[in-house]
């Protein structure tokens, strides 16, 4: 019986947590990051595309997704913008905003935008990704770098795509395409 009682508590609090049918307060419009090249980058600017924010690291095994990134940055263009958000939360971004903006143009030939290194998790996360927890549940909490929230063009988090998912995979391009 205990068990039951506490299994039935572990899911009403995740049915809690994990409100897929978000009462939005805000929209993703409603936030901004500092751009890693002097700045804003302010989400409203981006009203008629669909926002892909992915937090970021250069010494994390998924790293080689930039490249991927960029690809769907640059054959999406008219349609998407792709936000990099350098975060160390998972001690794989030990670098300053010099260097990783140099890392990626360098080996990756980024041209997509990248904001100052922020948190991303915790008491301390940057207002974006709290509002994105309390708007559209767990799902949008990056548990490892390179995970994806894509934004729909109403402001609202309209998916998200953990590390494992490639911005090149079947899934995350037809999320994309179920959008434009």
């Amino acid at each position: 019986m205990k068990k039951i009682i506490l299994l039935s508590t572990i899911l009403m609090i995740f049915s809690f947590f994990n409100n897929v049918e978000a009462k939005y307060n805000n929209l993703a419009y409603d936030f901004s990051f500092d751009s890693i090249q002097e700045g804003k980058i302010e989400l409203k600017n981006y009203k008629n595309k669909i926002i892909v924010i992915v937090n970021v690291a250069s010494r994390c095994g998924y790293t080689p997704q930039y490249a991927d990134l960029q690809e769907i940055s640059t054959n999406y263009k008219d349609d998407l913008i792709v936000i990099g958000i350098p975060t160390n939360d998972f001690k794989q971004e030990p670098g300053d905003e010099k260097e990783i903006k140099e890392f990626c143009e360098t080996n990756f030939n980024i041209t997509f935008p990248l904001s100052t290194k922020v948190n991303v998790i915790g008491r301390n996360a940057h207002p974006f990704f709290k509002w994105a927890k309390d708007n559209y549940g767990l799902g949008a909490i990056p548990k490892w770098n390179f995970h994806k929230i894509i934004i729909g063009k109403n402001g609202k988090v309209a998916e998200t795509f953990s590390s494992f998912t490639r911005p090149k995979s079947k899934k995350f391009k037809e999320a994309i395409e179920k959008l434009i």
